[in-house]
C-alpha cells in the first residue's frame, strides 16, 4: 500500500510483491494473504495496516459512506474488520504487520483557566484500537530507526535498551519461533 516502496528494498536480495491500490477494503487485503498462501510463502510483510483502517476504501471511508452508528456501518464493518484480523492471526505462515503512527491527543481542564485544551500525549497507531493485542511482538520505531517493544510474549526485547533491527534481529525471533514442543508429537 506504500506507492511501491517496497522496490527501495530490492538490493536485498529475492522477494515476491503484491502491490495494492485503493480501494483498501478488508476483504483486498485478505485477497492478498490468500494468495501468499496459495503461493507457499513461509513469511510476508504487510506494509501497511494502516490503508485498511483509514485509507480509500478502508473500514473508516466505508463507515462514511454507509453512515454512522451500530445499526448501520458498524453493524456491517467490525464483522468485515474482524475477518481480516483472523486472516492475519489464522495464516500458516509468518506475517510481520506495519502500521502507521499519528500524534496522539486528550483533552484536560486547565486547572488555572477551567478552559479544556488539547495537550500531545505520544503517538498512537493509525489502526483499529487494541491490535497490539493480537501480536506475538510489537516493536516501536522512533525517527533514528530505534526500535523499543511495547508488548513482547517471547521475552527477547522487552524491558532492553533500544536497538536498530537486523537481519541477526530476524535470526533471533526466528530461532525462538523454531524452539518449543511439536504439539501433534505430544498428542500422539
Amino acid at each position: 500500500t506504500e506507492n511501491n516502496s517496497a522496490d527501495l528494498y530490492a538490493h536485498l536480495g529475492d522477494y515476491n510483491v503484491i502491490p495494492l491500490e485503493a480501494p483498501y477494503s478488508p476483504e483486498r487485503y485478505i485477497e492478498a494473504i490468500n494468495a501468499c498462501k496459495s503461493a507457499g510463502m513461509e513469511c510476508v510483510i504487510i506494509d501497511s495496516i494502516t490503508h485498511e483502517w483509514e485509507g480509500e476504501g478502508g473500514v473508516l471511508n466505508l463507515a462514511d459512506k454507509i453512515g454512522g452508528g451500530f445499526q448501520g456501518a458498524w453493524k456491517e464493518l467490525t464483522p468485515r474488520h474482524e475477518k481480516f484480523k483472523q486472516a492475519i492471526i489464522s495464516a500458516p505462515f509468518h506475517i510481520i504487520t506495519t502500521v502507521r503512527r499519528k500524534q496522539d491527543y486528550d483533552i484536560v481542564k486547565d486547572e488555572k483557566t477551567g478552559k479544556t485544551k488539547p495537550v500531545k500525549v505520544g503517538l498512537k497507531e493509525v489502526t483499529r484500537e487494541g491490535w497490539e493485542y493480537e501480536l506475538t511482538v510489537n516493536l516501536e520505531l522512533d525517527q533514528n530507526h530505534n526500535a523499543s517493544a511495547s508488548k513482547d510474549r517471547t521475552g527477547l526485547f522487552a524491558g532492553k535498551p533500544s536497538f536498530v533491527p537486523s537481519i541477526e534481529t530476524g535470526k533471533l525471533i526466528a530461532e525462538w519461533c523454531d524452539t518449543g514442543v511439536d504439539i501433534a508429537a505430544e498428542v500422539n
